[in-house]
C-alpha cells in the first residue's frame, strides 16, 4: 500500500482564538511554497487540521520538506481507502504485519464522522482489532501506551488507517508576525539569526552588500545559496543585494582606519533600515553576538544603533560560537558558510578596529563624507530577486536578470 495523503497537526495555532484561520491559511500557504518543487501535490487547511495529497509523488522527500516547516507541531502519513470492512480489514493485517515483532502491543482507535457506516467506533475498535489477532495470534493488545496506535477515520468520502506521528518544527508559521530585514553577510552567524526570526513568524527579506570588485560574484552566490537553505522553513525569500562599493572606498579614504569597521556597520544599518522602511518591514535583524568581534561590544553596539531608531533583533546575542555553530549545522548553513569568499565585513578590516568607539568622533568621520548622497545612490541601485526552494526556478531568475 502506498500513502494517500500527510494530514498536518497545528500545535501552537490552538491558542490564536479568533486570528486562528489567519495563520492557518498562512500556513498553508507556506506549505504551498515550500511543496511547489512537487507539482503534483496538493495541499488544503481547515480549522483543525490540514492535509497534503500525495497524488502519486513519493512521500519520504515531502515528509523531510514538511519537518522544517515553522508552525506544524506534528503529522502523521495516511492510507485512503474504501468503506468497506474486508478491505479495512486486509489494510490492517498488512500493516501490522510489516511493524510486527516479538513483544510489540498495539491497540485501534477508531472515530467515526460519517454515521450511516455500518459500525460504530466500538465495534470498529473490536473487529479490526480481531482481524489483527487472526494473522498475529501473539501479538499483544494495550489500551495505554502501546507501541502502534492504528487510528481509524471513517469520514463521508472516506476510510483512513495512519499509525505513525512524526514530530514537526513547531514555532508559528513565518509570516504570521510581520516582516523582518536580515541583515545577510556570507558568515555562520546571521544565517541562524534568520532561522530564529522564521521561528517566531517572522517574514524575512535578506539584505546583502556587495562591493565588487573587492567582493566576487562567488560571495555573492553564497549569499543567495545560505538564502535558499532558509526558504525551507516557510517558503520563498527576497534577496536585496546593495551595491557598497562608493561607501566602502569613501570611508576607506577620508576615515581613520581604527573606525573603519564603525562607519561601515553604521552605513549598513542606514541602508537597511531605508530598505525596511521602503517595503514596509518592522525591524531589523542581525547575526550580532556579544563580544565575539571588535564590532559586537556593546559601546560599539551603541555607535552603530544610534543611526536608527527602529527595533534590532539580535537573536543571537547571547550564544557563543559553539552554540550558533551547532544550529548552523542542524539547519545545514554551516558548510555554506564557512566556503572561502570575502564579504564586505572583512575586506577593509583594520588590524586594530575601535572597540569602544566614541560617537562623537564617528559624527565627527562621517562629517567629511556626503552621507545622505551616499545612502541614497546606494539604496536607488538595490536588485531584488526571489530565492525559492527550486534551484531551477532560482536559476531561471538569475539568468533573466543578468540578461537585464
Amino acid at each position: 500500500m502506498q500513502y494517500s495523503e500527510i494530514m498536518i497537526r497545528y500545535g501552537e495555532l490552538s491558542t490564536k482564538g479568533k486570528n486562528r484561520m489567519r495563520f492557518i491559511n498562512k500556513l498553508k500557504r507556506n506549505i504551498q511554497d515550500v511543496l511547489s518543487v512537487y507539482p503534483q501535490v496538493k495541499v488544503t487547511a481547515d480549522r483543525d487540521r490540514g492535509h497534503v495529497f500525495l497524488n502519486g509523488s513519493d512521500y519520504h522527500p515531502v515528509a523531510e520538506s514538511l519537518k522544517q516547516i515553522f508552525g506544524i507541531q506534528a503529522f502523521s502519513p495516511v492510507y485512503k481507502l474504501e468503506k468497506d470492512m474486508p478491505i479495512l480489514r486486509q489494510a490492517v493485517q498488512e500493516i501490522m504485519t510489516g511493524l510486527y515483532h516479538e513483544g510489540l502491543t498495539f491497540k485501534v482507535s477508531s472515530k467515526r464522522s460519517d454515521h450511516k457506516f455500518e459500525l460504530d467506533s466500538r465495534e470498529l475498535n473490536q473487529d479490526l482489532g480481531s482481524a489483527v489477532f487472526d494473522v498475529l495470534p501473539n501479538i499483544q493488545a494495550q489500551m495505554k501506551k502501546p507501541d502502534i496506535t492504528l487510528k481509524v477515520e471513517i469520514r463521508d468520502e472516506a476510510a483512513y488507517i495512519s499509525y505513525e506521528e512524526i514530530k514537526g518544527a513547531g514555532g508559528l508559521p513565518v509570516g504570521t508576525a510581520g516582516k523582518g530585514m536580515l541583515m545577510l553577510s556570507g558568515g555562520i552567524d546571521s544565517p541562524v539569526a534568520g532561522y530564529l526570526a522564521l521561528k517566531r513568524g517572522v517574514d524575512i527579506e535578506a539584505v546583502h552588500f556587495a562591493s565588487p570588485p573587492y567582493t566576487s560574484p562567488g560571495a555573492l552566490k553564497k549569499a543567495q545559496d545560505l538564502t535558499r537553505k532558509l526558504t525551507k522553513f516557510g517558503g520563498n525569500i527576497q534577496f536585496i543585494e546593495v551595491p557598497f562599493t562608493e561607501i566602502q572606498e569613501e570611508i576607506k579614504a577620508k576615515a581613520p582606519e581604527a573606525y573603519l569597521m564603525t562607519l561601515t556597520r553604521r552605513f549598513m544599518m542606514r541602508i537597511t533600515d531605508r530598505i525596511r522602511q521602503e517595503r514596509h518591514g518592522l525591524v531589523i535583524i542581525n547575526g550580532e553576538s556579544l563580544g565575539q568581534v571588535a564590532s559586537q561590544t556593546l559601546e560599539s553596539m551603541q555607535a552603530i544603533n544610534a543611526v536608527t531608531t527602529t527595533p534590532v533583533i539580535r537573536p543571537v546575542v547571547t550564544m557563543d560560537k559553539l552554540e550558533i555553530i551547532d544550529i548552523a549545522e542542524k539547519i545545514n548553513t554551516f558548510e555554506i558558510s564557512i566556503q572561502p569568499f570575502e564579504d564586505c565585513c572583512t575586506i577593509f578590516a583594520p588590524d586594530r578596529p575601535k572597540t569602544n568607539p566614541k560617537i562623537k568622533n564617528v559624527e565627527q568621520y562621517e562629517a567629511r563624507l556626503d552621507v545622505e548622497g551616499l545612502v541614497e545612490r546606494s539604496v536607488a541601485g538595490i536588485k531584488v530577486s526571489q530565492i525559492t526552494p527550486d534551484d531551477s526556478a532560482d536559476a531561471v531568475n538569475q539568468l533573466i536578470d543578468d540578461l537585464l
